[in-house]
């Protein structure tokens, strides 16, 4: 996999753009990047696909720019030459998919059967696109064939808004999710850029699905720690449960036999993918402990944050 596909893939979130005239341009492109999402697929639909990619590249460089609904070389060719660094399909075309390959452009094609999954895999790529995907089942069908094809992700695109976004978010399958909810063209037509900040903004929140796992408070020793877990559960109600580094009351409050990472304690908090969540914590100044990090089956599991929280350390789990 590519460095710009693994980036992709921790973004996330692939908004599908189509540009009806050219000065919506650059206030969406600033509307995204106000969002937190430097990137956009901008579809060749019209005439001013390629100029409004141009213009893009030239004032907001920041930003990853992919050319969708790309249906031959030409288009292919004009994207590149245009600044996209990535070229997505509705199908698969054996001239684009060839012409992307010989000059190091990322391409995802659309494939939606076993016989088109095959065919891409000759072509060695593993990374594709399901579209229409209410259309040819949804979630459903990518993970009916992500079961013959485990080497494959799919970036499903078509049916998926915010009401849906968070079916797809913790599937390992899903590489990313695209889709023109995220940049409504009758926003960018009315001169509501705000809105398509606040879109993405909720997108990204559903994506992530950031949610308090349980709390650890840090005690002494094993007597301390067991004594306080006792009392917790006599008042509340709450099942207590020992454990060889600490004891739990329910499943949100934790006793720690001695004292771990963190002031005080620790703070949990599950997230539907810990690689996307530890991208977009980066770009709002939070960094990993990667020394802390714990593996299953080559997958993220758990990592603590660098940063405390009024004395308490944070740590991420996959839910």
């Amino acid at each position: 996999m590519s460095d710009l596909s693994t980036k992709l893939g921790n973004i996330g979130l692939i908004p599908v753009v189509v540009f009806d005239k050219v000065e919506y341009a650059l206030p969406t492109a600033k509307a995204m990047i106000e969002g937190g999402l430097p990137v956009m697929e901008v579809t060749l639909r019209t005439d001013a696909a390629i100029e409004s990619m141009q213009l893009i590249k030239k004032n907001y460089p920041e930003i990853i720019l992919g050319a969708g609904t790309v249906l031959n070389v030409k288009q292919a060719k004009a994207a590149v030459e245009a600044g996209c660094e990535f070229i997505v399909s509705p199908g698969f075309d054996d001239g684009v998919v060839r012409y992307c390959l010989n000059n190091d452009i990322l391409v995802t094609p659309g494939c939606v059967t076993p016989t088109e999954i095959t065919h891409a895999l000759e072509f060695g790529l593993n990374i594709l696109k399901f579209f229409p995907a209410s259309i040819y089942g949804g979630l459903p069908a990518c993970k009916a064939l992500h079961g013959p094809f485990r080497m494959v992700k799919f970036v499903p695109t078509g049916g998926i808004d915010l009401s849906n976004l968070s079916e797809y978010a913790d599937k390992d399958f899903i590489h990313a999710i695209g889709g023109g909810w995220l940049c409504s063209a009758n926003d960018m037509a009315e001169g509501r850029y705000s809105n398509i900040t606040d879109t993405i903004r909720k997108s990204i929140d559903v994506l992530l699905g950031f949610e308090i796992a349980h709390i650890g408070i840090n005690m002494e020793n094993e007597e301390v720690s067991l004594e306080l877990a006792a009392e917790v559960s006599k008042a509340f109600g709450m099942a207590l449960k020992q454990g060889n580094s600490s004891n739990f009351v329910g499943t949100q409050f934790e006793v720690m036999k001695t004292p771990f990472k963190g002031k005080n304690g620790h703070i949990a908090v599950r997230t539907n993918n810990i690689d996307r969540a530890l991208y977009y914590l980066d770009k709002r100044g939070y960094k990993a402990d990667i020394s802390s990090t714990v593996e299953k089956n080559g997958k993220k599991t758990a990592v603590y944050l660098e940063n405390e929280f009024g004395g308490f350390a944070v740590h991420l789990i996959q839910k």
